[in-house]
């Protein structure tokens, strides 16, 4: 499905108009950083079934994710989340809002999103396995194999070992 997609700027002037915002972010990300206006209805959680509303047709619902890909990829879901109300997609997201200077909230005690964690653990590691293998012992590349098989594991079957990992970490306890 191809869902408008409006400008940050367009998006300020609708949100006046009372136009409803959602972020589809999950909690983690929510957290650190937002919009003001908006409301928290996570991309995990549309798919687990939860809902805003009751929304009428005449309604505006502008949904938007970090940078647009999750919203524009999931565009059919998130119609159907809030139908039947006008739904309208933030391009850019949370990034073009800040770069066009939009007011956000952000409270940077929360911890990093898990799965950014995850990519600087993974990168960390492989990275380390590449040099201690070349300065070391050749050894060590074996990290770097390992590392890509927990990925590739992850992407297939949907479970991140270290991402369970990660959130067990003192300071992603809250």
């Amino acid at each position: 499905m191809n869902m408008q997609s409006i400008s940050p700027a367009e998006a300020k002037v609708l949100l006046e108009k009372g136009a409803a915002l959602i972020d589809i972010r999950e909690r983690d990300e929510y957290a650190r950083e937002n919009i003001a206006e908006a409301h928290l209805l996570s991309l995990s959680a549309i798919e687990n079934g939860d809902r805003l509303g009751p929304f009428e047709p005449y309604d505006t619902v502008i949904f938007y994710c970090q940078s647009g890909m999750r919203s524009s990829q999931n565009a059919q879901k998130l119609a159907e989340a809030v139908a039947p109300a006008k739904v309208l997609l933030l391009e850019g997201g949370l990034n073009a809002w800040k770069k066009e200077g939009q007011e956000i909230l952000a409270d940077k005690s929360h911890p990093l999103p898990l799965m950014r964690q995850v990519q600087i653990a993974a990168g960390t590691l492989a990275l380390a396995g590449v040099v201690l293998g070349y300065a070391v012992n050749p050894g060590f590349f074996l990290l770097s194999g390992f590392v890509g098989a927990g990925l590739l594991f992850a992407g297939i079957s949907g479970f991140c070992g270290m991402a369970r990992l990660l959130a067990f970490m003192p300071w992603n306890r809250r």
